[in-house]
């Protein structure tokens, strides 16, 4: 009996320390995920032979336990490899981002002065560069944007095989940028692949082209505007830029060429004798600078003979439509008009302010719950092809007049 009693009484305790350990359990936070915990540890030792001090490693980690699932979702959706040419260029040059430049050319007209006779790369040119990169600095107030950079290159090296070499290098390099006190490391914040300030400098480059413009001691492309534009100039600068010179021209094809001669290299003299003019109808300023022919929307859509500066923007990002789309918008932050020819969308495309009336007409019928910006991106597109599926509409997820003309009604 007294062994009996005895078992019993174990048993009890043993159940009730099991639920209170269940208990603890439920009220505890989630465990911390620890592989990447160990990634951290040992990438110390890593970080520290290439000179980063461990102090600074130590507070850069502080608190950080799991990886974050935003980088590695907006990591699998990259604009300019997967939108359509005419959606990424509407997205990018239109009337309102032509506005905020213009106005920005004149607020900041004396540091742009200085920039150009600096740098002898174009004022619009960078203001094209601040708006693409970060909306004229928009994007750094954005929670929903902005990230932690050492978790977020973290996550990469950890989780993204793709990027992991890379993900290490720039880790190392963003470490170092506070450990020079140009910021502090609480404040290292960056998009999801650790792009840095208003013209997001991945961390190598930062430290290859920072320049302090304003003179306060220290580069700082995340608080200091001249200091964000001159180091994007000095970028351009070094790798190529020529001085007065354009990043390409508009032209019409000659019939017999339709489907041919794509991306050949020629000067524009060599161009001109086959048939090629500019679509505005003026003439070729020089015909001995050499330009390879690009139709990034096929035979139907516009043509440009693309120069020397137009694959040094390419050093910025290495895709053609984001040079194209610096250039279009520095040409009408210039002054100059749009496009000659318009692209093959086949339907009519809507205005800026009727994007944003989409979006709230797709948000008052709970089928679009993202950011109210104009930009019809990855969400806009999914909550389109929803109303159009429920509509019984062809599911194209196109932003049309159509589309909007349907909506008001309803």
């Amino acid at each position: 009996m007294k062994n009996s009693r005895t078992t019993m009484t174990l048993n009890r305790l043993a159940a009730g320390l099991c639920a209170f350990l269940i208990l603890v359990g439920a009220s505890a936070p989630a465990a911390a995920d620890a592989g990447f915990v160990r990634w951290i540890q040992n990438f110390e030792n890593v970080a520290a032979q290439s000179g980063v001090s461990r102090q600074v490693y130590r507070a850069a980690f502080a608190g950080i336990t799991e990886p974050d699932p935003e980088v590695l979702q907006k990591a699998r959706y990259q604009p300019e490899f997967r939108d359509k040419v005419w959606d990424y260029i509407d997205n990018r040059v239109n009337d309102e981002q032509v506005a905020k430049g213009r106005s920005a050319r004149s607020q900041l007209s004396g540091w742009l002065d200085r920039i150009e006779k600096r740098f002898g790369v174009d004022r619009d040119v960078l203001l094209a560069i601040w708006s693409m990169e970060s909306n004229y600095g928009a994007i750094l107030q954005r929670e929903d944007v902005m990230r932690n950079l050492p978790r977020s290159l973290a996550t990469l090296a950890y989780l993204d095989k793709s990027r992991a070499k890379f993900a290490r290098q720039q880790l190392i390099a963003a470490l170092k940028i506070a450990q020079s006190g140009d910021i502090k490391v609480s404040e290292l914040i960056s998009s999801w692949a650790g792009a840095m300030g208003h013209t997001q400098f991945i961390p190598t480059s930062y430290l290859a082209y920072k320049v302090d413009m304003d003179g306060d001691g220290h580069a700082n492309v995340w608080e200091s505007v001249p200091d964000a534009l001159a180091t994007a100039a000095n970028l351009l600068r070094k790798n190529g830029w020529q001085t007065g010179r354009t990043w390409g021209y508009e032209v019409i094809v000659p019939d017999k060429y339709r489907g041919k001669l794509e991306r050949d290299n020629r000067t524009i003299a060599q161009w001109a004798s086959l048939g090629f003019r500019r679509a505005n109808g003026r003439p070729f300023p020089d015909g001995g600078e050499r330009a390879n022919l690009l139709r990034p929307a096929g035979d139907n859509g516009p043509a440009f003979l693309m120069t020397k500066n137009f694959f040094v923007l390419k050093r910025y990002n290495n895709a053609d439509k984001y040079a194209l789309a610096v250039g279009l918008l520095a040409d009408r932050i210039g002054g100059y008009p749009g496009l000659v020819v318009d692209w093959p969308r086949g339907y009519k495309p809507l205005s800026t302010d009727e994007r944003y009336e989409l979006q709230k007409h797709l948000s008052r019928f709970g089928l679009y719950d993202g950011k109210i910006d104009g930009k019809i991106g990855s969400g806009s597109k999914a909550a389109i092809m929803a109303l159009q599926q429920q509509a019984g509409m062809p599911q194209d997820g196109n932003a049309s007049k159509a589309l909007l003309e349907f909506l008001r009604k309803r």
